[in-house]
């Protein structure tokens, strides 16, 4: 398998599952709200697929199935989590919003907004004075940028020169608000105010220009441990939660999204579609098993883990 299929392998397994999660949202099987990332994998997977499995960290959005499956996610405790089973990944008292995979350093997400980029930039710092090697990613949406976390954060990771790479999927939809209709400031500019190289790449579809975007800038992390910035603009294509179309609500131009659709690759790619569905399918058919036979948490569950 060369490296763009191995890619495209795991965007597409991205895609499946969550198309999958949309079909069987309606019958209630799925014990949570969902954001997702349809569209907008391919940012998550290119990006991850430069960090190794021995230590780089991820802090993913609340829309995060994608980052979570790229970066070693189990489905199996993906599913049981959203059917809200003792088998996910947070003993089925999480959900969606709030995903974590300890063994593969998937930290946690938050359906709060700006909530993680302390506990972000705060590992990274760890991860500079233990002289590890290692990196983090984090995933975000451009809507959180005007929280004061999100400054805060960004001026200590300059200031501490922290090994961090900020990740802003840049969808134009604060929930049903364009930016530049509530935001009045240049996200890479103001990034840059802050003495953090800031990059825009506009092709969010183009898996390959992302993983080496992303390649050049960690590796610079690497060398140098300080932080980086990339804005990618991609497109969600379904609501902003929930498994359907809300595009009857004309908050934005339906036009964008076709343009979008037709240079994606996990549409237009039909070869090599055909070729990994099956396989991928069959793990998504386990995995759902999987999850239906794992058992509910009792009233004993209710206070295990919480400090």
């Amino acid at each position: 398998m060369s490296n763009y299929e191995n890619i495209f392998f795991k965007a597409l397994r991205v895609r499946r599952v969550e198309e999958k999660v949309a079909e069987i949202y309606p019958t209630d099987i799925i014990q949570s709200p969902v954001h997702l990332s349809i569209g907008q994998e391919h940012v998550s997977v290119g990006v991850i697929a430069n960090l190794n499995n021995t230590g780089d960290k991820i802090y993913p959005t609340y829309r995060g199935h994608a980052a979570y499956l790229a970066k070693g996610g189990s489905l199996r405790k993906f599913f049981s989590e959203l059917f809200g089973r003792v088998d996910g990944y947070a003993k089925g008292k999480g959900g969606s919003m709030h995903i974590a995979e300890k063994e593969n350093y998937i930290y946690p997400s938050s359906a709060i907004l700006g909530s993680t980029f302390p506990h972000a930039v705060g590992t990274a710092y760890s991860e500079k004075l233990a002289q590890s090697g290692n990196i983090v990613v984090k995933f975000y949406g451009e809507g959180v940028t005007g929280a004061g976390s999100y400054h805060e954060s960004l001026n200590l990771a300059s200031h501490l020169e922290t090994p961090i790479l900020f990740v802003c999927e840049f969808n134009d939809m604060n929930i049903y608000t364009a930016y530049k209709a509530i935001h009045k400031y240049d996200i890479l500019k103001h990034a840059e105010s802050y003495g953090i190289e800031a990059f825009e790449l506009l092709e969010g579809w183009d898996l390959e220009k992302i993983e080496t975007k992303s390649k050049i800038l960690i590796e610079k992390i690497r060398k140098d441990h300080r932080p980086r910035l990339l804005m990618v603009h991609t497109c969600r294509y379904l609501q902003h939660v929930g498994p359907s179309s809300d595009d009857h609500l004309n908050y934005r131009d339906v036009s964008v999204i076709d343009t979008w659709k037709s240079k994606d690759p996990l549409i237009q790619n039909k070869k090599l579609i055909k070729e990994f569905s099956k396989k991928i399918d069959d793990e998504i058919e386990d995995a759902i098993n999987f999850a239906k036979d794992s058992p509910f948490p009792t009233k004993e569950d209710l206070y295990k883990d919480v400090l």
